[in-house]
């Protein structure tokens, strides 16, 4: 039971981000479409940053800190020209999470 609300503490960053649509050529995105659908729509993105992050939980029997798995984060770039803001796209564990404009 802890080991799912751990999973979600700590992708809880990524959840909480508020999700943008945004244009590819005459397609409209969002975080509903799947990678491939994006990558059909968008094409390659500008960069691509890969992470992967340990899932940990505590022991029941000996309180130390284990880990549980593993998590891949991707942070997709998309550059939309001069007159509007990057997006960035972020993807956990192969799902599209959140769309934003770039800060």
């Amino acid at each position: 039971m802890r080991t799912p609300i751990l999973a979600l503490l700590l992708l809880l960053p990524f959840a909480a981000s508020a999700d943008e649509t945004f244009r590819c050529g005459k397609w409209i995105v969002s975080s509903d479409l799947t990678v491939p659908d994006l990558l059909k729509k968008c094409g390659e993105p500008t960069t691509r940053k890969t992470e992967v992050q340990d899932i940990v939980a505590r022991n029941r029997n000996y309180g130390l800190m284990t880990k549980q798995g593993e998590t891949t984060i991707e942070t997709w770039t998309y550059d939309r020209g001069p007159q509007a803001k990057p997006m960035v796209v972020t993807i956990i564990d192969g799902k599209i999470k959140s769309i934003d404009r770039q800060k």
